[in-house]
């Protein structure tokens, strides 16, 4: 777990009060299935696959699928800086990604985009950080800075259905 108690509290927070601004439909799906910030910080340990949804120039919806990270209470993602999907971020960085395990398991995040290795300008001050947690995870086997354009998406919305922790925690 890499997240401070200070990243804690607001994951909580906003976990809190997207339930509380949810319709009662999803509330009574949701409610009483979900789980701590802290649960959630273990739960999503390593990579997770996650469903991006980024929106084209005519406002048609478009999916794929994106490596995620959960670190520090946030989603972090990249893509080949030729790709549609970063296309779309640049011009409209609102985004939604959903991470899934079948019935055990669904995070909806909903969100803008913040580049974290711009190409022709300075980095995020935490992206050595970063740099060095993909490294340590993936190898070291790549331009980093040049291939691959990566992403923090800042959540306003977040809900977790998770109708078994126990079972989440204990793998």
């Amino acid at each position: 777990m890499r997240e401070t108690p200070e990243e804690l509290d607001e994951l909580q927070a906003l976990l809190d009060a997207s339930l509380s601004r949810s319709t009662d439909h999803l509330r009574s799906i949701v409610a009483e299935r979900t789980v701590t910030a802290e649960q959630l910080t273990r739960i999503l340990a390593g990579m997770c696959t996650l469903a991006l949804s980024t929106v084209t120039a005519k406002g048609e919806p478009r999916i794929s699928g994106v490596d995620g990270h959960f670190l520090h209470g946030r989603w972090y993602f990249g893509t080949a800086r030729g790709a549609a999907k970063a296309r779309h971020l640049a011009a409209r960085p609102a985004a939604s990604v959903a991470h899934m395990r079948g019935e055990d398991l669904g995070v909806f995040t909903h969100g803008t985009v913040e580049i974290l290795n711009p190409e022709a300008d300075e980095p995020a001050a935490d992206w050595p950080d970063l740099l060095a947690y993909l490294k340590d995870f993936y190898g070291d086997h790549s331009d980093w800075d040049n291939d691959v354009i990566y992403y923090r998406l800042r959540p306003h919305w977040m809900t977790v259905y998770a109708p078994d922790a126990a079972k989440l925690l204990a793998t």
